[in-house]
């Protein structure tokens, strides 16, 4: 293939893959430089025999990185759901486990609900249509999708756009067999079979100037290696709690919390391969205040494994606690949108991609669309739409 370009992406996450897929597909002679001995980022999947991930590891079968990953046969195997297990699905209400949500909960999901506004917070918008009550169980609920304490104080537009994503159906999330690694693996795999050099243990202190860049990091990274003081957005904060439990009959698949922004998922049900025979990996994600403490996430954690998971503490073979900090995706206040996050085109011949940017998408989306964003800036958008499309 003849090469007409150099770049260079720094971290070899989601996004920095995409990037290097993106770009070596165009012609382009591509270096990944990742500080961490493998690749992934936040995609890593932990080695056996709990095959945890750092944070969800579904992928939303309606966004654009869907379709571009399935051209180029990089999904692989899913896991389905049996439809035992998604009869197990619970909320919890008022402190108890239910089946359905409230009945003016789903004012909120109508497919002719009228369009959220940018400018006014979730909560007051979503009261105006369903109560407060109906309002603060959907902003909870979105904690599946935007892992932040008081999801009803941001944007009413933002919110509106995860919860109509996360409760569409027949659902949107797809596991892929093996959690996020495997996906990372066939990533991989394709990045090196064209051409991609990537140099794992490889942190970089400095930006090249002789070629384009993409900085593919987190935003807090991104920030020291630019020395950028504007490269700032609000995020989550969670904590994840991993546990593995003997398997008991009759156990939960999903407990999604209404009272408060919290989910226990068990990722078993649909993906075996995760933990050992007889055991079940579930995951927690609490999403807590920049006041609160670990040991807040965990208690409230263990509020919804009492209620979800009978006789849990006598059952755990396994356990694994962290606090995630600016690790989940940007969140957009009242008057902001993707628009406003940090812009791809930071000037000189450097981008940035990953999932605070200004891109549009949910979770992953975000870092997916930036990454192209960034490699058409890079190599000149014409050059790019032409080899992308065969041209």
């Amino acid at each position: 293939m003849h090469r007409t370009h150099r770049i260079t992406v720094i971290g070899g996450g989601f996004a920095g893959l995409t990037a290097a897929i993106t770009a070596a597909e165009a012609g382009a002679e591509v270096t990944v430089h990742e500080a961490h001995h493998t690749l992934g980022g936040r995609a890593r999947t932990a080695e056996g025999p709990y095959r945890t991930n750092e944070g969800p590891h579904a992928l939303y079968r309606g966004g654009p990185h869907w379709t571009w990953l399935r051209e180029r046969n990089l999904v692989g195997p899913l896991a389905g759901l049996p439809a035992r297990e998604a009869a197990r699905f619970r909320l919890r209400h008022r402190g108890r486990l239910r089946r359905t949500p409230p009945l003016a909960m789903l004012r909120l999901l109508r497919v002719d609900a009228a369009r959220a506004p940018v400018g006014t917070d979730f909560l007051t918008w979503a009261t105006g249509i369903a109560g407060e009550e109906a309002a603060r169980a959907a902003a909870h609920y979105c904690a599946v999708a935007l892992f932040h304490h008081d999801p009803g104080s941001l944007s009413a537009a933002f919110v509106q756009e995860r919860l109509r994503r996360a409760t569409r159906l027949p659902p949107e999330a797809q596991y892929p067999v093996g959690g996020w690694g495997a996906l990372i693996d066939r990533m991989a795999a394709r990045a090196w079979n064209l051409g991609v050099r990537v140099e794992t243990l490889s942190r970089v202190d400095t930006l090249p100037t002789d070629t384009p860049v993409v900085v593919a990091t987190s935003l807090e990274s991104a920030r020291r290696l630019l020395g950028d003081p504007a490269l700032t957005w609000p995020s989550g904060r969670t904590v994840l709690v991993d546990l593995a439990l003997r398997t008991r009959r009759g156990d939960a698949f999903v407990v999604s919390d209404l009272d408060a922004p919290g989910w226990l998922e068990r990722f078993t049900a649909q993906d075996p391969s995760l933990a050992p025979a007889g055991e079940q990996l579930i995951q927690g994600q609490i999403p807590i205040a920049p006041h609160e403490s670990r040991a807040d996430g965990v208690r409230r954690a263990g509020e919804l494994l009492d209620l979800g998971f009978e006789g849990w503490r006598e059952r755990v073979t396994w356990r694994r606690e962290a606090v995630a900090n600016g690790r989940t995706g940007a969140v957009d206040p009242p008057g902001s949108s993707w628009r406003d996050r940090p812009a791809v085109d930071r000037g000189d011949g450097v981008y940035l991609a990953g999932d605070r940017t200004a891109a549009p998408g949910v979770l992953s989306e975000v870092s997916f669309n930036s990454a192209l964003t960034a490699v058409s800036l890079a190599l000149g958008r014409r050059e790019l739409d032409l080899k992308q499309t065969g041209g």
